[in-house]
């Protein structure tokens, strides 16, 4: 058996590549080491501040702090909102693995009702999940005690405090002061259009009505935060900075709560609305508007079945009639065209015609336009006119001004127009034109049209807080000033008042025009023929006011109105506008009562009541006290 022989090993040559490849694996060692100390010098000294920022970020987080919300008072210092301490049960998502069986284990320590799991589940959307979000609200005494002692067993639920917005005089003023509620989609959109979201953070409720919307960004405050470092399971360690937050102004506003609450025991639960105002600078003392219902509802969250109760109820609760609620101003018009008849040469101060309870359109055998009385009132003047609230004599008028003259003239006291009250809930009802019915109808405007909106009926609608304006504007002889509720605000201590645009007056109209409708008004009240004299009689102040009895629908050619025999909703508006005293205004009373019946029987001794309240009542109890 042959072997076979084996080669010779050549020792130089193995060397020689041993080196070789040591030099390679050298040389990719150091390749490898210097890309590593780049990425080393990259981290650490280039991206050094990144990493930093990025560290500190999940080190450090930022809190924010809910500003206190300003306070709102009367005019006297009574508290309207306030905001109250109460303890919340909330959930941090990021911190309780199965939520919907913590939840169930909850239930086992008190009730928790389905209205709030919903509420819970939709707010839970909303936020992060390492932020946590209240379950149960409101939470009494012994709940707090029985999850205090129980708390061990809940990881990642807690009690938190914090102030919650609360209406004292609830239902009373809940059409001037609004409410506030959770904040939704709607609001974070208006605050991000706004550029202020950065600012609500923290805050859970804004303002959704009436005052506390309009300022919302007075009596909100500015939210402050706390700078905290946090470990890896975000539990906070220690406070790093605090900057406290800025509370909200507080508001003091015109309103006197104690006439409020006088105005509303009269209306009692009749739909109606009341303005009062004062004509020296167009404060509004009360506004109330029946039937309300309690804002705290809202506040405190306002379940599915209340909300469609309110919703659904036929007398409106939620509807604010002072601003929004729309009639036919009818014979409380009178004064005010009376005023732009005389300034127009249409008729004079001695001007006198003949009334026989009806007027027809010249030359035409249309039905004629019917007076109040069915007999007429004979020969009368102007001032009897409004006196009398004669119909005739201002169809007489509108024929002979037309609708541009007398839609012009109207618009310039404030009629079918904004009033400038500073609530965002007005309607700017209707001030007819030729343009407005063929945009609305498709139609012209009939030489007809114009005869019934000289007695305030037709097109022609206006709104409560309109017809206190335009009173005032005639007491103030052309002076038009917004009604506004706010008085005063108040900074930390710092009052500024408050201030609101002008409005151009109605100028070179004689003195003599304006004296003749207030002379008018004053016979209202205490002429010998005066439509509301019956609810003055034993008045020891003058006044002046008008009264208008709106109809609701339109009566037929040989129809009679029975308020018996007909549907109580369809029954006319009782309306009323007011001033005293004659010789030196103070207070202004505008009133609407839904299908009342006539203004002088119903709405004038409602007048008389807040009058005498405000004029004699009010005085003698400050005299006693002092």
């Amino acid at each position: 058996m042959k072997y076979k022989r084996s080669p010779i090993r050549n020792h130089q040559a193995e060397s020689s590549l041993f080196s070789r490849r040591a030099v390679v694996a050298f040389g990719g060692i150091v390749t490898l080491v210097g890309v590593m100390l780049f990425n080393l010098y990259h981290l650490q000294v280039d991206d050094h501040v990144n990493y930093i920022t990025r560290s500190d970020d999940n080190r450090i987080k930022l809190v924010p702090i809910a500003p206190n919300r300003g306070l709102i008072y009367d005019h006297t210092g009574k508290l309207l909102a306030e905001n109250r301490p109460v303890f919340s049960l909330e959930i941090t998502p990021e911190k309780v693995k199965d939520i919907p069986y913590t939840i169930m284990r909850l239930k086992t320590l008190f009730p928790i009702s389905d209205h709030e799991i919903t509420s819970f589940e939709r707010e839970k959307k909303h936020n992060h999940r390492f932020n946590s979000t209240a379950l149960k609200n409101r939470l009494s005494e012994k709940e707090v005690a029985i999850f205090s002692a129980n708390k061990h067993r809940f990881p990642g639920v807690e009690i938190k405090s914090h102030l919650q917005r609360h209406y004292p005089y609830g239902d009373v003023l809940t059409h001037v002061m609004g409410y506030v509620a959770k904040i939704n989609d709607k609001d974070i959109t208006r605050l991000e259009l706004a550029e202020r979201i950065s600012n609500y953070k923290a805050t859970r409720n804004i303002g959704k009505l009436g005052i506390e919307r309009f300022y919302e960004s007075d009596l909100h405050g500015t939210a402050g935060y706390q700078k905290v470092e946090v470990n890896s399971t975000g539990r906070v360690i220690r406070t790093l900075k605090y900057v406290p937050p800025k509370p909200g102004k507080d508001l003091i506003l015109n309103l006197d709560v104690d006439l409020q609450i006088f105005i509303r025991s009269i209306l009692g639960d009749r739909r109606a609305a009341i303005v009062v105002l004062n004509p020296k600078n167009s404060a509004v003392l009360a506004m109330v508007s029946t039937p309300s219902y309690d804002p705290n509802l809202f506040v405190h969250g306002i379940s599915g079945s209340e909300y469609r109760a309110l919703l659904n109820d036929r007398n409106r609760p939620l509807v604010n009639r002072a601003t929004l609620g729309i009639y036919p101003p009818a014979s409380i018009v009178k004064p005010f065209i009376a005023v732009a008849a005389l300034e127009e040469k249409v008729v004079t101060t001695k001007t006198t015609r003949d009334d026989p309870g009806f007027w027809r359109l010249p030359n035409s055998n249309a039905r004629p336009f019917r007076d109040w009385l069915i007999w007429g009132h004979g020969r009368v003047n102007l001032i009897q006119s409004i006196e009398e609230s004669v119909d005739t004599f201002f169809y007489q008028i509108a024929y002979d001004m037309g609708i541009d003259r007398l839609s012009s003239w109207m618009s310039r006291f404030g009629f079918g127009d904004y009033t400038g009250i500073d609530i965002h809930e007005e309607n700017k009802a209707n001030m007819p034109t030729r343009e407005w019915k063929m945009t609305r109808y498709h139609k012209p405007w009939y030489q007809g049209d114009t005869i019934p909106v000289g007695i305030g009926q037709g097109y022609w609608t206006a709104t409560p807080i309109q017809l206190a304006k335009v009173t005032a504007v005639l007491v103030n002889k052309g002076q038009v000033n917004p009604p506004h509720l706010l008085w005063i605000t108040l900074d930390e201590g710092i009052q500024e008042l408050a201030t609101f645009p002008s409005y151009t007056p109605i100028e070179n109209v004689r003195d003599k025009y304006w004296m003749t409708a207030l002379e008018g008004m004053k016979r209202v009240n205490h002429g010998k023929r005066g439509t509301s004299r019956r609810a003055f009689t034993t008045s020891s102040y003058l006044t002046g006011g008008k009264s208008g009895t709106a109809q609701v629908f339109s009566l037929g050619e040989n129809e009679e109105y029975n308020a018996d025999e007909i549907s109580e909703h369809l029954r006319d508006h009782a309306l009323y506008t007011g001033f005293a005293p004659y010789e030196n205004p103070q207070i202004i009373v505008s009133i609407v009562l839904e299908n009342a019946g006539g203004g002088s029987s119903q709405g004038a001794p409602i007048a008389r009541l807040i009058f005498d309240h405000l004029l004699i009542d009010k005085n003698s109890n400050e005299e006693q006290l002092q």
